[in-house]
């Protein structure tokens, strides 16, 4: 099964570094094959046979752990998580200098629906959407400012998501299908 690990916080700012060549090794050390990596953010794809993605998360940050000394949280999904996700993203949404969409990739904790609620979404300005295992969230860079979007940083919620924006999500995905045929 082909899964991709998102790794959150990483490289981010000068802070949590660590070097995508070295964190290639530490999974292919402790089993996963066909380890790929893609940009600098925590994004690696890999294919293994028999965990969960439980138990697949917890010997990645346990790993992580061991060979870097930091405490990462690593959101594991299989190719199929993936692809329901992204065909739920709408053809139109985009990341570039009119808009920002982005997909925030849920802790397995508060994966339902009802997380939706404790969103500061403004109707007219935001596009928000839950499918299993994230949340899509649109708006036009014009109303960036007063979107609620910025209001999940420091938030209860922002800390079990990890987001890409939907371009990384979209070539993860691609990818992860690459590796899978």
């Amino acid at each position: 099964m082909v899964y991709i690990a998102l790794l959150r916080g990483i490289n981010v700012g000068g802070k949590n570094k660590i070097d995508m060549k070295l964190l290639k090794m530490t999974f292919e050390q402790v089993g996963m094959n066909n380890v790929v990596t893609y940009i600098n953010t925590g994004n690696i794809i890999f294919s293994y046979n028999g965990l969960s993605k439980t138990e697949l998360s917890r010997i990645l940050e346990e790993a992580i752990h061991n060979d870097f000394g930091l405490q990462i949280k690593v959101v594991v999904r299989n190719v199929d998580d993936v692809r329901g996700i992204i065909n739920a993203i709408p053809d139109t949404w985009k990341n570039d200098k009119e808009m920002s969409s982005d997909v925030m990739f849920l802790w397995d904790e508060i994966d339902d629906e009802s997380v939706l609620e404790n969103l500061a979404i403004k109707p007219n300005i935001d596009t928000v959407k839950y499918v299993p295992g994230a949340i899509l969230w649109s708006v036009d860079k014009q109303n960036v400012t007063k979107s609620g979007k910025s209001k999940i940083v420091g938030s209860k919620i922002y800390k079990q998501v990890t987001i890409r924006n939907v371009n990384t999500a979209r070539k993860i995905y691609e990818l992860m299908k690459a590796q899978n045929s």
